[in-house]
């Protein structure tokens, strides 16, 4: 059957032949994917333009050379926490991340369609998470920037395929942050590690479970895996589970959400101050101006840990939910 390209096709093939970089090239073909019609006659021709791109993504810069691909990304920290996603092709990344924030990456069939890290702010009930979504990595190949970016992250989430061999992409991706010396935390590093490895909190997502059935499917995987990560099957396309991977960061994250109010008003509930599990009022009082530690007196303070209206010092240890009414 003929392929019955459009012109606009041929156009975008010129450019491919005529292009020097690999980005360029892969500009050109990706362009050329998405003019090609969907039938019978180009079911050959589009999976060989997607391994062009795949072969193209995968290729190192030559000395000398300078693109956006040299840039070691500095993704600048926003919310609570800052948890990066990271994965094999096509596992889903872009599509968890559009579905849980106002980001939009770009969302394709084919593999390697995200070349940049994405940010988006994702909401957990009164606060935001910023999740970035990732280039695929490979045994074969990962960004060069890549491995300073999960080291800046609070929290790297793993998300793999239910249909594609899952277990096999977790090993792979495991063994890729190996060789970062990238280790979950509690996992033992290597004794012969020139330098020394970073721990990260890390979750694994089992995308694509879609159906009822899909679950079975996941509870077999977690049996053959056997390992002590945090994981959960979610569907970036139905949705499922979404808040429980939203609740499984904040969980993760050991943080508190402590409302401050001043006597006589109430507190607003919408903007708490999130800090580090164990704080203290005297942390509560820098975070909200310098000046309450140097004129703090005393505090008065509603939880669960206390009685309503309870007068506390500066040392006094803070609880999540806490409303805190500092007098100076």
């Amino acid at each position: 059957m003929p392929a019955n390209l459009p012109p606009q096709y041929f156009e975008a093939e010129k450019r491919y032949r005529e292009a020097q970089s690999p980005e360029d090239k892969v500009a050109a073909l990706e362009e050329m994917l998405t003019i090609m019609p969907k039938h019978k006659g180009t079911d050959k021709l589009r999976p060989d333009i997607r391994r062009r791109i795949s072969k193209f993504k995968s290729q190192p810069l030559k000395k000398g050379t300078t693109s956006r691909r040299d840039t070691a990304y500095l993704i600048e920290r926003e919310g609570a926490a800052q948890i990066a996603l990271i994965g094999p092709p096509n596992a889903g990344k872009s599509s968890l991340v559009a579905k849980l924030t106002n980001a939009r990456p770009e969302v394709a069939e084919f593999p390697h369609s995200t070349w940049n890290p994405t940010p988006g702010m994702a909401h957990f009930e009164n606060i935001q998470f910023q999740l970035i979504d990732t280039p695929p990595i490979t045994k074969e190949y990962i960004e060069p920037w890549m491995g300073d970016l999960i080291r800046r992250a609070d929290m790297v989430a793993l998300l793999i395929d239910l249909h594609k061999d899952p277990l096999k992409q977790l090993e792979d991706t495991f063994s890729v942050l190996e060789g970062l010396r990238i280790f979950p935390d509690g996992v033992p590093a290597p004794e012969n590690l020139r330098k020394a490895p970073l721990f990260k909190k890390m979750i694994v997502l089992v995308n694509k479970v879609d159906q009822e059935a899909d679950q079975e499917d996941n509870e077999i995987f977690l049996e053959l895996w056997e390992g002590d990560l945090p994981s959960l099957g979610i569907s970036a396309q139905t949705g499922r589970n979404l808040d429980s991977f939203m609740q499984m960061i904040y969980d993760l994250s050991n943080l508190i959400r402590v409302y401050s109010k001043t006597p006589g008003k109430k507190p607003d509930w919408d903007k708490p101050f999130v800090l580090p599990r164990a704080s203290t009022l005297e942390d509560l009082a820098g975070r909200i101006h310098k000046d309450f530690i140097r004129n703090f007196k005393f505090a008065r303070i509603w939880g669960e840990s206390v009685h309503d209206g309870q007068m506390v010092q500066r040392d006094h240890v803070l609880h999540d939910g806490d409303v805190v009414e500092i007098h100076t």
